[in-house]
């Protein structure tokens, strides 16, 4: 169990997922817990669901915690940050939340001598399936960086990675469920062509999904051994596989991803 405080500033999805996945894994008493949203109606929603201990400002967070996240929106985050910054503990950890902020941003609003980690999780950490990204500055332990990763893989899985790869995160994880989302819509809208309800091909095409990401996650083999395995001679799936390739199925996902990549990394020259 982690035998720390843990504060949040700002309680919007993303904080619920991570409070519900410590709170459920057993990592930390619930008290141990500092919460302060802008609505107080939160704070105490928070208090009644989890146990946890609201605060009545970012600063009573910022003096209690050992691991403060901030968790508010990218364009005020380095504001939030630097008003807490002189109600911090010396070594107290902070972790952002925020997409499209740099370490360095993050450093110019707390101070370069301040312990400070990157992260970015994904929607599916909604439903304690999320893929986190996880960027320590060099002033960060490996014990905290520990700490860290399994924080997040309390409702899913996390990762450790350097901040020039931020930029890929975001095409291969930050955004991908929109791409895994319209690939099951088209999959649905297919079965229902086919004469199968909505509702029952949302389920089919939403398990076939889950269920295959799950094999290459499971079995380690290489996803195109793992496509070869259903594709009879001569079958149906070698037939919609052709198709697929001959429509540009890869390319498109590839070019997405690159547009996807070099939007990241224009907006993060901007910020």
């Amino acid at each position: 169990m982690l035998e720390k405080k843990i504060g949040f500033i700002g309680c919007g999805n993303m904080s619920k997922a991570i409070i519900g996945g410590l709170v459920a894994g057993g990592q930390i008493q619930p008290e141990n817990i500092w919460v302060f949203d802008h609505k107080p109606e939160t704070n105490q929603a928070m208090h009644q669901q989890y146990g946890i201990t609201p605060a009545e400002s970012a600063e009573e967070v910022a003096k209690q915690a050992d691991i403060l996240f901030g968790a508010v929106k990218p364009n005020v985050i380095l504001k939030v940050l630097k008003d807490v910054a002189g109600s911090l503990n010396k070594d107290t950890l902070v972790v952002s939340i925020a997409a499209g902020v740099t370490l360095d941003a993050l450093a110019m609003a707390l101070g370069h001598d301040r312990k400070i980690v990157r992260v970015m999780p994904n929607t599916p950490a909604l439903v304690n399936e999320g893929m986190t990204s996880v960027t320590p500055n060099a002033l960060v332990s490996q014990q905290e960086i520990d700490e860290v990763v399994k924080i997040f893989n309390s409702f899913g899985k996390a990762e450790v990675v350097a901040e020039y790869l931020i930029h890929s995160v975001v095409g291969v994880s930050g955004s991908a469920p929109a791409y895994v989302f319209m690939f099951i819509e088209a999959m649905a809208d297919a079965a229902v062509l086919g004469g199968m309800p909505r509702a029952q091909a949302y389920q089919f095409a939403a398990q076939a999904v889950k269920g295959s990401a799950q094999m290459v996650l499971e079995t380690g083999k290489h996803p195109g051994e793992l496509k070869d395995m259903v594709c009879s001679p001569g079958g149906t799936t070698i037939e919609a596989v052709k198709v697929l390739e001959e429509k540009g199925l890869r390319a498109a996902v590839m070019e997405a991803m690159r547009q996807c990549m070099a939007k990241s990394e224009a907006l993060s020259k901007n910020s």
